[in-house]
């Protein structure tokens, strides 16, 4: 689907209008929702250091309903669909349901839907045309106005607005992780056939016609709540947009779940009793341009995670404090 008529008009327009480098935003939000009204697909690769993944891809709207399946082309078969809102995982050879991880965008669907505060913590600028998977991409560069956050650095399809490359680099203009397509098809040459196979329609039902949900599934709801804790240095600009009680994979009990960003970036904090298992131990750990940091103060586990710095989460984590009552 095209979404977009006229773009290279509009970027024409806005080139003239950034005579002093920036770059406009409200067409960004336009970007942001390409990845969910276009038909596309493709094969793309995730690296960070000498890891590199290969993913394919696919993508279809229709009327109201949004399909997209994506597989892992790398080691075992993994494979998700997700379709109106819904998640199924492919895993010990069978589709179970599962929940969707609030606020965690996926590649190409990387930009959030809020994009207004990006000109207050971010120079962005136009850096150019290049190709990438065979279509012309404008580039678009996030610059950064302090060392809390990463330079990030996107390809855009000029045509569909589709993202088409992301990169994310630190504060030495080093690669720190970076997804890029490598096929393509996109709007009416997109794979639809995935769609009317066997296997995607049993992917969301069993033979009897029933959805298949994961084990406690009746268990996993998500439930908004103000637990009282705070951030005392969280990062100028990052605003919290969720505040969460939520089950969680392999804990005994909900966790609780703050959730800030800053219009490109996202920090979570997950707070919960700490239960001596080997997780309790204080460390940091890093895949890619998402840092996690974990440490037990006063028999409460916290751990911070985001696509921010090391030295960021461990600022935040260190700054959180309990101020309920």
């Amino acid at each position: 689907m095209r979404l977009w008529v006229g773009v290279c008009a509009m970027l024409l327009a806005v080139n003239v209008q950034a005579a002093d480098g920036k770059f406009r935003l409200d067409w960004l939000k336009t970007v942001a929702f390409a990845a969910h009204q276009t038909d596309y697909s493709g094969v793309f690769i995730y690296q960070y250091g000498s890891h590199v993944e290969t993913s394919r891809i696919a993508h279809i709207t229709e009327a109201d309903s949004e399909y997209e399946k994506l597989e892992s082309l790398d080691g075992p078969k993994r494979e998700i669909i997700r379709h109106h809102g819904q998640v199924w995982c492919y895993s010990n050879h069978k589709m179970v349901q599962v929940m969707s991880q609030p606020g965690k965008g996926r590649f190409p669907a990387l930009l959030p839907d809020q994009l207004s505060n990006l000109g207050e913590n971010y120079q962005v600028q136009d850096a150019g045309v290049e190709r990438v998977a065979g279509y012309p991409a404008q580039v678009i560069l996030f610059q950064p106005k302090d060392n809390f956050r990463y330079i990030h650095k996107i390809w855009v399809h000029t045509d569909s607005g589709l993202l088409l490359k992301s990169v994310v680099l630190n504060d030495k203009n080093q690669v720190v992780e970076q997804y890029s397509f490598t096929q393509l098809k996109i709007g009416p040459e997109a794979d639809r056939s995935w769609l009317t196979s066997n296997e995607a329609m049993a992917a969301t039902t069993t033979g009897t016609g029933k959805p298949v949900v994961a084990a406690g599934g009746q268990a996993n709801t998500v439930k908004s709540i103000n637990s009282g804790w705070v951030v005392d240095a969280m990062p100028s600009g990052f605003k919290k947009t969720m505040e969460i009680l939520r089950p969680m994979h392999g804990k005994h009990a909900p966790v609780i779940q703050l959730v800030f960003s800053d219009g490109l970036s996202a920090i979570s904090i997950f707070i919960e009793p700490a239960d001596s298992d080997e997780d309790d131990n204080d460390g940091l750990s890093s895949r890619g341009a998402v840092n996690l940091y974990h440490k037990v103060v006063n028999k409460t586990l916290f751990n911070v995670v985001g696509e921010v710095p090391p030295l960021t989460v461990m600022q935040v984590l260190d700054s959180v404090r309990y101020n309920g009552k």
